[in-house]
């Protein structure tokens, strides 16, 4: 038995024609749907954007304290040339005291904080008294002196 459509004139090539067509349709659709697709994020997208916003929030607190810590070493930085400078300043009030005839430094005691000068023991005269004074509030970074040398009395 033969077909009458398989020696029809014009039946192949409209069939051929008509395939090739659905097929661009199809394939045409599923392009516009998978580029639709692109515009909604994944999971992976939306993983790797809420990776990067924690990094980000963890880069700003860790930058944070880092600004933190910067300030307290800052600020012991502070204190701890404070402390030097009293020292410093102790010892060139001892040195000048020490280099002064007449004052016996074993009886004078100098105490520095910041930058104040504090002076205690005894001293045999008031000009004494004074002169330490003196010496004391010359040196470089003294703000003030307290004076409470006593007058050793002589008997």
């Amino acid at each position: 038995m033969v077909s009458k459509y398989v020696n029809a004139p014009g039946k192949g090539t409209k069939m051929k024609t008509l395939e090739s067509f659905k097929l661009v349709i199809i394939f045409s659709t599923l392009l516009a749907v998978g580029l639709a697709a692109c515009d909604n994020p994944g999971p992976a997208e939306t993983a790797g954007k809420k990776i990067d916003q924690t990094a980000d929030a963890a880069g700003q607190k860790i930058g944070e304290a880092a600004d933190k810590v910067g300030e307290k070493l800052s600020e012991q930085g502070v204190k701890a040339g404070m402390a030097i400078d009293d020292a410093e300043i102790t010892a060139k009030v001892k040195a000048a005291i020490f280099a002064e005839p007449g004052l016996k430094t074993l009886q004078i005691s100098v105490d520095t904080i910041k930058g104040v000068v504090t002076l205690t023991g005894s001293v045999d005269t008031q000009p004494n008294s004074d002169r330490a004074r003196a010496l004391a509030a010359a040196v470089a970074g003294v703000n003030a002196v307290e004076n409470r040398l006593v007058l050793k009395s002589t008997n």
